[in-house]
């Protein structure tokens, strides 16, 4: 279980667990989304302050693997 503590570190302990965020791009800038893992519900989005600058991730959340394309052999 992840918890907060102790406040005022700006730290968490432990992982995030059923939870798992990817980018997403948000008005030509990069953004995060959070998503639920059981449901798939996406939870929340973590928006860049401008359109230039990159939002930061989600603490202790794990990042979502995109799926590679394999090229055909013919």
């Amino acid at each position: 279980m992840a918890v907060n503590k102790p406040t005022g570190d700006n730290a968490r302990k432990g992982a995030v667990k059923k939870r798992s965020q990817t980018k997403t791009t948000i008005g030509g800038a990069l953004g995060w989304t959070k998503r639920d893992r059981s449901s798939g519900e996406f939870m929340a989005v973590k928006k860049p302050g401008s359109a230039k600058k990159a939002a930061k991730k989600f603490k202790g959340v794990r990042v979502e693997k995109k799926a590679t394309k394999k090229s055909a052999r013919r």
